[in-house]
C-alpha cells in the first residue's frame, strides 16, 4: 500500500517552526516524514539551515513518526561518526528512522576546508563508507585505510536491529550501484521516463528493500500564486546533478539563478492549484512502483498545503491505491 509522509526542508523553515510543522503533518494525516540535511540553503531566499541530528532527536520524540534523513558521509561528517549518530537515534526509537546516504554536495562540504573530490572519488567514499557503518551497526570493532580510514572504531550503544541503510540516487548509474548495498532507494521527481529508468536500473542490478520519492511541488488557491511561490523558493533548484553538486555556495546559486526560465521550475516541481492534478501526479508515480513518496511543498508557510492535502489528496490516494494495488 502507497505510504505518503511529509518532506521538511531545512533549508527553507527554521528548525522550531519545522518541528511544528511536522507534528502538525501527523494530525492531519500524513503517514511519516523525512527531511534534507544541510548547512546552507540554496538561496538567500531559503535562508534557514538548522541541524538535522538534534532536529531529528526532537521530532522523533514528540510524534510517532518514522523519519527519515539524507546521510552525507563527506568532509563533515566521517563514517564513523554518522554511524554513532544513526546508532543513538535508532536505538532511542527502534524501528522508526532511517538514513539514505549520498555523495555529497560542496555547497554543504566546503566548509571544512577539504578539497572537493570528483564523482568517481566521491562514489568510493560513499561505498567505503556504507561498509563501515553497516560493520559498526552490526557491533563490530573497525579499522581500515583508505579510501576512508578508521581505527578501533566501535559503537557501545546500539539498538537490537540495526537500522538500514537506503541510497540516495537521482541517475540509474548511481541506482544500478547502490544496489549492491543499499537497503532501499530514495530519489527526486524528474520525468517519468528518468524515474521509470531509475527504478529499473536498482530493481534490475538486485536492489532490495522500499523504493521512495521525494516529489516538490506547489500549491496555492491559484496557479499564478503556485507558479510565483515556486519560482521564488526553487528557481536555484533546477541545474544539472553535476552543478548543483559542485557549486559550492549559496551566492553562487542565486546567481545562476537570475536567469532561469520559468520553464526549468516547471520541470523540477509540480505547480498547480488543482487538487485533482496533484492527486493525478502523486497516482503516477505510484505506478512506477515506488512504495513511499514524500510531499515536498516548497513554500515556507506549510500549514495550508498540511491542511488541504490532509482534508482532500491524502485519503482518495490512499483509498485508490488500495483498490489497485
Amino acid at each position: 500500500m502507497l505510504r505518503i509522509g511529509f518532506h521538511a526542508s531545512h533549508e527553507q523553515i527554521s528548525p522550531r517552526r519545522l518541528l511544528a510543522d511536522v507534528r502538525h503533518a501527523e494530525q492531519a494525516g500524513f503517514a511519516m516524514a523525512m527531511c534534507s540535511d544541510h548547512v546552507a540553503p540554496w538561496s538567500e531566499r531559503q535562508g534557514h539551515s538548522g541541524n538535522t541530528w538534534p532536529w531529528l532527536g526532537a521530532a522523533l520524540a514528540t510524534t510517532g513518526f518514522r523519519i527519515g534523513t539524507l546521510a552525507i558521509p563527506g568532509p563533515r561528517y566521517h563514517p564513523a561518526v554518522l554511524a554513532h549518530q544513526y546508532a543513538t537515534l535508532a536505538q532511542m526509537f527502534p524501528g522508526r528512522v532511517w538514513a539514505a546516504l549520498g555523495s555529497g554536495e560542496a555547497l554543504n562540504e566546503h566548509i571544512t576546508g577539504a578539497p572537493w573530490p570528483p564523482k568517481a572519488q566521491r562514489v568510493e567514499h560513499l561505498e567505503a563508507s556504507a561498509d563501515v557503518i553497516r560493520r559498526l551497526l552490526a557491533g563490530e570493532e573497525v579499522s581500515r585505510e583508505g579510501p576512508v580510514t578508521v581505527d578501533r572504531a566501535q559503537l557501545w550503544d546500539r539498538p537490537e536491529q540495526p537500522p538500514p541503510l537506503l541510497a540516495a540516487a537521482i541517475s540509474s548509474e548511481s541506482a544500478r550501484r547502490a544496489a549492491a548495498w543499499a537497503d532501499g532507494l530514495v530519489t527526486v521527481v524528474q520525468p517519468v521516463e528518468t524515474l521509470r529508468e531509475v527504478v529499473s536500473a536498482y530493481r534490475d542490478a538486485g536492489g532490495r528493500g522500499p523504493l521512495a520519492l521525494q516529489l516538490h511541488l506547489s500549491w496555492a488557491p491559484t496557479l499564478r500564486q503556485a507558479e510565483q511561490l515556486a519560482i521564488d523558493q526553487w528557481r536555484t533548484n533546477v541545474f544539472p546533478a553535476d552543478v548543483a553538486a559542485d557549486t559550492e555556495t549559496t551566492q553562487e546559486f542565486d546567481a545562476l539563478a537570475e536567469t532561469t526560465d520559468p520553464a526549468a521550475v516547471h520541470e523540477s516541481v509540480r505547480i498547480s492549484e488543482d487538487l485533482g492534478r496533484h492527486r493525478e501526479w502523486i497516482a503516477e508515480y505510484a505506478g512506477l512502483g515506488f512504495d513511499e513518496i514524500y510531499l515536498h511543498h516548497v513554500g515556507q508557510d506549510q500549514r495550508p498545503f498540511l491542511d488541504v492535502f490532509g482534508d482532500q489528496v491524502l485519503p482518495a490516494l490512499v483509498e485508490s491505491t488500495e483498490e489497485t494495488r
